[in-house]
């Protein structure tokens, strides 16, 4: 018993470090921040009246661009807009969105594509009052580009998109590996964060070169870090 009080503790810590800190639409939903991911909202909710797109990877050129944040946000207002919202940790080499949300991380993403686990029985809901729920990777995997390219990630994805209004995946940067492209040919629409004070117009080009060459739609850009908005960080 004590134990398991104890590990409840831990997660509420967790819990509580991470709302305080990188979900700014949680722990401070006034900000300019805050409205600044409700505008990236509206962009996604109006864009193409007839086909919006549902499914969409989010993504940047290099490591440390803050788009694990990005996508993390955004999800949090979608849902609070009323949209059913999964998000999706498919980031295999670096995985943080069960830190971003302070959620454990033993089941996931591979326990989705190498077992037969009902998405039910391995999705978190880390904000009850929304209908938003997080499903992280879980133990990575050695092959992360072979099972993002399997046709169970196929079936998979088919299956969620058809259950939530919209599905977010968070993916490896583009300059690092061949996963976001490989996201990208499934997905309806590609986000590419940069960060205003790192990356590199050749950084950018040839992210969106690379995305443009599978047939990728790439809806735009978030800028990270963009100095100028007095009292916000994005």
């Amino acid at each position: 018993m004590a134990g398991s009080q104890s590990e409840r503790q831990v997660q509420r810590e967790m819990k509580k470090r991470a709302i305080s800190g990188r979900l700014i639409t949680v722990s401070d939903p006034t900000s300019a921040a805050s409205e600044a991911y409700r505008i990236l909202r509206t962009g996604l909710l109006f864009a193409r009246v007839d086909t919006p797109p549902r499914v969409i990877v989010v993504t940047s050129p290099g490591s440390a661009e803050g788009k694990s944040t990005i996508c993390a946000n955004l999800g949090v207002v979608l849902a609070q807009a009323g949209k059913s919202t999964l998000i999706m940790d498919c980031d295999f080499r670096r995985p943080v969105m069960h830190e971003i949300f302070g959620l454990t991380n033993t089941r996931g993403m591979t326990d989705a594509l190498l077992e037969e686990h009902s998405l039910q029985g391995i999705y978190q809901e880390p904000l009850p009052d929304l209908d938003l729920k997080v499903l992280t990777v879980g133990p990575v995997p050695p092959n992360p580009a072979e099972l993002l390219s399997s046709q169970r990630f196929s079936e998979f994805l088919a299956s969620v998109r058809n259950r939530f209004d919209y599905v977010l995946m968070d993916s490896s940067p583009t300059g690092l590996v061949s996963d976001p492209t490989i996201l990208a040919t499934q997905a309806d629409g590609v986000l590419l964060t940069l960060d205003a004070q790192r990356t590199r117009k050749g950084e950018i080009r040839r992210a969106v070169r690379s995305l443009r060459a599978v047939g990728a739609n790439v809806l735009g850009t978030v800028m990270n870090n963009a100095r100028g908005s007095k009292g916000g960080y994005y």
